[in-house]
């Protein structure tokens, strides 16, 4: 006790530096991808190619699934539905690809089964107690080819129909197992997995269900390797996001920015969720069915950068085997699914950030950032905060941290058709000398931090090292240097242009135990640049947290959804498209959302438009105004798509809807008149006229016919063809007909242009016009 109190009084005149080494390599207790008690039952169901309708595409899909069954286990099981990403539908030797391109598989060919490429993590998964089922997409697939925008939803529309097919089997029975599973399974305790495109797909799937009244419990989604066109955000829901370090399909790891945009996307947010940045590990070897050497179909390694180049090169030692990828992936997948719906505390080390291993997950490097649900925020750091001294300088940045925020840089990567949601903000802090400080006061009656375990904040690697400096209301104070507690600081590897290495934000976790403060009254944190003299930091997310299971609640917050628009353009301004934005109920506090019009839409009628709306607390509704420029002259209808996304305090349901502003003005008639040239001297130019100017112009098709002159002979076809036209915005223009010079002395001679086709312009077609060549002998 003498020795404590002498370190105390010594700490009251000179701040301690807290060095003790980043924590050892500890092992969890308890191995997630470890097999479990019960034998696990494996069978396939197919109800047929096109068994189930997909209305965002207008499709039939197939109803096809593999369901891991846990025998002889007790009452209601958790069940946790897999759906995989893109892939072509169909396989067969000797075919021509595109003509694999068909659903059902033509004959002869084969479906490719990527829904039986999870067969580890499910087998895990079974052997613990869940249910298991991983579902087939190959339909959407298919239709998903060709589009960004719609594929999410239709995913969305399979998982609910398989879930329903769960629920009526689990209820009444019937189909291909009778009455098997009748009081099996738990349809109020759902996992969703969604791999690659999947990924977008399950978490649609859970604002679908919101929009729907939340007849499931989706409770826990994990993203594996995931896209996100549309930027869903799924606040409420346990979530977390596998980022595989080397992924040569989503290569951007643009997945990041599900965990990035639901951070704080509701008001004391009962939620978990956690990104896995998992080294050595590419797109494909998640999936069986994708990977060379253990697919039925053909596979292939989708790194494809640079054989050579570490860390991600097919020869690299750093790159993980198909096997060890294989493992990891059912390490992570399974402990995340047994922590959240299972309630296996053990487990927490896998994901709140202090990277505990498990032992199955072999040599595979993993780096984990949290947030836990049980969370003090003493700065965001996505905003103005905190108080400056020294040579410190700070700015809130997001895409425009950086020039090229594609490829590198994950936080911050912005692709249509959400281009404009300042999500990933951050705080970049600068210093020129080593007496920098950003420091954060806590306010009265926040001062007390006995119930959190640690401090945390997120960091990147630009700067050297900082401390982080901690002071009570003794004035006494604590400093940690962030190198001894994290490797945030220190660069992520490889070298390849454009691509690697990432620069990505990672956790830093300074453990409260043990430092000499009074915790009962901690009155402000600081981060010091007093390691280096110069440099630059991006920092987020500064606050004290315990490590949390997730508290679903059903129906928990409104759910938002938009309206289309279809109305006609106008004469004159202004003018605007209003679309509807309903709540499925009142909200006690304000709702706010990110709207973005997109599409090919830019034109002289429809402008670009995004904003965050809000709708007051106590009110259900909003109305977004896109800006018009009605005209008087003619033009194509103007198809756009409104996005929303980035809501907070609400779910987001139908968060896409359709615009269409119908031109309403005249076509106008075209003129045409006869034509004369010159032998030797190019042609016999036509002239055209439009009645009035049009914003898309006139486009013609015409045939020649001879007359004294023959065609072929005096006059040639241009090369391409004969397609005359008017620009949008003019009234007038020209078309050419190549005619031949020949040495003969000939009266004039005369063929014909006949207009078969006009659009953009009234004319009754056939219509015929003369040409006339003139002799130059």
């Amino acid at each position: 006790m003498k020795i404590r109190r002498a370190l105390i009084a010594l700490v009251v005149l000179v701040p301690s530096l807290v060095t003790a080494p980043a924590s050892a390599e500890t092992f969890l207790p308890v191995d997630p991808g470890a097999s479990g008690a019960y034998t696990v039952d494996v069978r396939d169901y197919h109800l047929g190619d096109r068994a189930v309708d997909i209305p965002a595409f207008k499709i039939k899909s197939e109803l096809t699934g593999r369901a891991y069954t846990p025998v002889g286990a007790p009452g209601r099981r958790p069940l946790v539905l897999f759906l995989h990403g893109i892939h072509v539908p169909c396989y067969a030797k000797g075919m021509d690809p595109d003509e694999l391109m068909e659903w059902p598989c033509p004959k002869g060919s084969k479906p490719i089964p990527s829904y039986a490429g999870y067969d580890a993590p499910a087998k895990a998964l079974a052997s613990q107690g869940y249910q298991v089922v991983s579902i087939s997409a190959n339909a959407i697939n298919l239709a998903d080819f060709d589009t960004q925008m719609t594929g999410s939803l239709a995913r969305a529309q399979l998982v609910l129909a398989h879930l329903k097919l769960w629920q009526r089997w689990s209820t009444h029975g019937d189909g291909p197992f009778g009455r098997k599973y009748v009081g099996k399974v738990d349809l109020q305790r759902v996992g969703l997995m969604g791999h690659s495109r999947g990924g977008e797909g399950v978490a649609r799937a859970v604002q679908l269900n919101a929009e729907l009244g939340e007849p499931f419990g989706i409770r826990a989604v994990l993203l594996l390797a995931p896209g996100g066109f549309l930027r869903p955000n799924l606040p409420g829901v346990a979530l977390s996001v596998i980022l595989p370090y080397c992924d040569g399909d989503v290569s951007d790891l643009s997945g990041q920015r599900y965990y990035d945009d639901t951070r704080y996307s509701m008001t004391r947010d009962p939620a978990a969720r956690s990104t896995v940045l998992l080294m050595g590990a590419n797109h494909n070897f998640f999936n069986t069915e994708w990977t060379p050497g253990r697919s039925v179909a053909d596979s292939e390694d989708d790194w494809t950068a640079d054989d050579k180049a570490e860390p991600c090169g097919k020869k690299s030692k750093q790159r993980l085997t198909a096997v060890e990828q294989e493992a990891a992936g059912r390490a992570y997948m399974a402990g995340f699914f047994r922590l959240e719906l299972g309630r296996e505390t053990a487990l927490l080390p896998l994901l709140d950030g202090s990277n505990a291993r498990a032992h199955s997950a072999g040599r595979a490097v993993v780096s984990v950032m949290a947030q836990s649900p049980r969370r003090y925020d003493v700065a965001r750091l996505d905003g103005a905060s905190g108080v400056l001294t020294g040579s410190a300088r700070t700015r809130v940045c997001a895409s425009d941290c950086v020039r090229n925020p594609y490829g590198r840089y994950p936080h911050w990567v912005t692709d249509p058709p959400v281009e404009h949601l300042p999500a990933g903000r951050v705080t970049e802090l600068s210093w020129t000398a080593s007496d920098g400080r950003l420091r954060f006061d806590l306010p009265v009656g926040r001062r007390d931090v006995r119930q959190y375990d640690v401090l945390s904040l997120r960091a990147t690697e630009r700067a050297t090292d900082l401390s982080v400096r901690l002071t009570d209301g003794r004035g006494r104070s604590a400093s940690v240097l962030v190198s001894t507690v994290s490797k945030a600081l220190q660069p992520l590897p490889g070298k390849i242009a454009d691509l690697l290495p990432k620069v990505m934000l990672q956790t830093v976790r300074i453990p409260l135990a043990g430092l000499p403060l009074d915790l009962r009254d901690v009155r402000s944190v600081e981060i010091r640049t007093d390691r280096v003299a110069r440099g630059t930091a991006y920092l987020a997310d500064l606050s004290f947290s315990t490590p949390s299971l997730s508290h679903w609640r059903p129906r928990m917050l409104p759910v938002l959804s938009v309206a289309d628009v279809d109305m006609v353009e106008g004469d004159s301004g202004p003018r605007t498209a209003d679309f509807k934005v309903r709540l499925s109920r009142v909200s006690p506090r304000p709702v706010t959302f990110w709207a973005e019009a997109s599409g090919d839409f830019i034109s002289d009628v429809v402008e670009p438009f995004h904003a965050r709306v809000t709708i007051p607390a106590g009110h259900r509704s909003a109305t977004i105004k896109v800006p018009l420029r009605p005209n008087k002259r003619d033009g194509d209808d103007v198809t756009f798509i409104m996005v929303l996304s980035g809501s907070t305090d609400a779910m987001i349901g139908r968060s896409l809807a359709d615009g269409i502003v119908r031109d309403d003005d005249p076509t106008p008639s075209i003129t045409i008149s006869p034509g004369v040239g010159t032998e030797g001297r190019g042609g016999v130019v036509f002239q055209m006229k439009l009645s009035a100017p049009s914003d898309r112009g006139a486009r013609l098709t015409a045939e020649l016919r001879s007359g004294t002159a023959k065609l072929g002979t005096d006059f040639v076809d241009p090369e391409g063809g004969l397609y005359p036209q008017v620009d949008a915005g003019k009234t007038t223009g020209q078309f050419v007909v190549p005619i031949k010079d020949d040495k003969l002395r000939e009266k004039a001679e005369t063929f014909t242009v006949v207009i078969t086709a006009a659009d953009g312009a009234v004319l009754k077609v056939p219509y015929r016009v003369q040409g006339t060549i003139r002799d130059n002998d």
